[in-house]
């Protein structure tokens, strides 16, 4: 074959595979469906109330919903908005709160040195205008890594931040289920 003929078939090849890809995706947007994103088109908006905690921390819900909103609005497929004009309203329970030793020291084999910190979450994403349900996932879950520093109070604070923009980072991919 000559050279010729192999740029003929290259190029009928990508042709090809160009109309195959614009055919798929001109399938989903006739579907409503965005490209990054599963919410429904009507859906461009959204409310953040204060979490609510059902765990036996106190205090973990506002660093945890600044977190949710912080990374509502990096993502950007939803614009946060009030109760009142929001086209959706985020529902999110935090239903566990776990600090787990994972590294201990050499000399005192039942001193923990570093934790491991679970934040458990429910989830759903509720259309305002009839309560539909949009989004939902029982079971999301953020988690940080933290050394002792001092006791274990005050290192909870520093894994908190965290465990709540992991938390975060997975909630908001569970509502708008990026493919």
């Amino acid at each position: 074959m000559n050279n010729n003929h192999l740029s003929h078939v290259r190029y009928s090849l990508v042709l090809c595979l160009l109309t195959v890809l614009s055919t798929g995706f001109a399938g989903c947007a006739r579907l409503g469906y965005n490209l990054g994103s599963m919410l429904p088109l009507d859906i461009k908006t959204v409310f953040v109330p204060l979490l609510i905690n059902q765990t036996n921390e106190p205090n973990i819900e506002g660093e945890t919903t600044r977190a949710v909103i912080d990374f509502i609005q990096r993502d950007g497929s939803l614009k946060i908005a009030n109760r009142d004009t929001a086209d959706a309203r985020l529902q999110v329970i935090l239903t566990r709160f776990q600090i787990v030793p994972i590294a201990f020291d050499q000399d005192r084999r039942t001193a923990a040195e570093e934790y491991r910190m679970y934040l458990t979450a429910s989830v759903r994403l509720i259309r305002q205008s009839n309560g539909e349900i949009l989004a939902e996932n029982p079971s999301v879950r953020g988690e940080s890594t933290f050394p002792l520093q001092g006791d274990l109070t005050k290192s909870k604070s520093v894994g908190l931040p965290e465990a709540a923009k992991d938390l975060a980072h997975d909630i908001v991919e569970k509502i708008v289920e990026y493919w």
